[in-house]
């Protein structure tokens, strides 16, 4: 397979590994558009005999800084933004390869849900994992509520969802939220080399013993994204969660009256 250029996803096929490179520097927002390549990509490669592992990248500073909530689709509706957004995630999980996610910068929000989709992260220092929403004023999305407890343990998911606390490289590989931690400026290389040795292994088997320990994650995670949207819709009426999305755009303190 070779390469897809000239949109905000790029994909090569190289030695039994697929990069899916996002191309929207420097945040790389995710929205349903991009959402619905990857997934689209990432299916084709299910069924090419030429890719035994993917790796999920992006281009710029941050792998990915969640929906922008100041632009586009969730400006307009965000319930419906969300619920489109959701669909393509719940497919991501469907998939039948396994998924390494290369984290440099910041994964965010719905950025941080992308990084959980995957079956391994790669971080360095500098890597920032921040679950925002109880920041923004509303409910987490993006399966977080099943992923993010399965990696970290429910009093570490609940330390960061709470809190909305930044967690570096470093202390993500000792929560488990991060699975390697590379030297400065090696997270895609280091991704690489763990793919590297997925990809020595027999396909067939690591197919099999991928879909044995992951059991009936995707379906766990259709339940929760069904109720993360529901949470979410109601919040998004409050004035807390007006509040809290005005003063992330305009990047001061939120100041929250529980209305």
């Amino acid at each position: 397979m070779g390469s897809e250029t000239g949109t905000d996803l790029a994909v090569t096929v190289a030695d039994g590994v697929a990069l899916l490179e996002m191309r929207r520097p420097p945040a790389n927002h995710v929205d349903e558009a991009l959402l619905a390549r990857i997934v689209e990509a990432a299916s084709a490669l299910d069924d090419d005999p030429a890719c035994r592992v993917m790796i999920l990248a992006s281009a710029g500073k941050h792998f990915c800084a969640g929906a922008d909530l100041g632009e586009g689709e969730f400006v307009k509706d965000r319930a419906a933004a969300a619920q489109g957004l959701y669909r393509h995630a719940l497919k991501l999980f469907e998939v039948r390869t396994p998924v390494i996610a290369a984290v440099q910068g910041s994964a965010v929000g719905g950025g941080l849900g992308l990084a959980c989709a995957a079956d391994f992260r790669v971080a360095e220092a500098s890597t920032r994992f921040m679950a925002n929403f109880a920041r923004l004023g509303f409910h987490q999305g993006f399966g977080l509520s099943v992923t993010l407890p399965e990696l970290v343990g429910r009093q570490a998911a609940a330390d960061m969802l709470l809190t909305a606390r930044r967690v570096g490289g470093e202390e993500a590989v000792r929560l488990g939220l991060a699975d390697r931690l590379a030297e400065p400026g090696r997270v895609r290389e280091t991704a690489r080399e763990l793919a590297g040795q997925i990809a020595a292994s027999a396909p067939l088997a690591v197919r099999s013993i991928r879909a044995t320990l992951r059991g009936d994650l995707a379906a766990r995670v259709r339940r929760a994204l069904d109720h993360e949207l529901a949470e979410q819709r109601a919040l998004w009426a409050t004035r807390d969660s007006a509040e809290g999305i005005e003063a992330s755009l305009q990047r001061r303190s939120p100041v929250f009256r529980g209305e």
